[in-house]
């Protein structure tokens, strides 16, 4: 795989783990949360934003592993220091913003 390839496979990694913890309520999109609705009776339970965060945070690291990967196979990995890994962080953020809206602001019409 050459490098442009390899770079918009982790741009395209990226926007999918940032936008997947808001487009469904199970955990990592594989193991459903177990609630109980107001009769007590077993329901689907909603992820709140803390678990979609903290989602988030686990994609981010799993990206990034795929990343290292993919750059080892191209060439050196190359070091980074902590203003990368800031950089990276805000971008993934930005990039998760399509599926917070979805999730949150977006009010369909009745």
């Amino acid at each position: 795989m050459d490098v442009g390839a390899s770079s918009w496979l982790v741009i395209l990694l990226a926007l999918a783990g940032a936008n997947l913890p808001f487009f469904n309520d199970k955990l990592f999109a594989v193991v459903a949360l177990k609630g109980t609705d107001m009769t007590d009776k077993p329901a689907r339970a909603r992820k709140p934003l803390a678990v979609r965060l903290g989602e988030m945070a686990v994609l981010y690291f799993l990206v990034g592993g795929a990343a290292i990967l993919l750059e080892g196979r191209i060439g050196g990995v190359f070091p980074q220091k902590w203003e990368f890994y800031a950089i990276t962080a805000c971008l993934f953020i930005v990039l998760a913003f399509p599926g917070f809206v979805a999730r949150y602001l977006y009010k369909p019409r009745r």
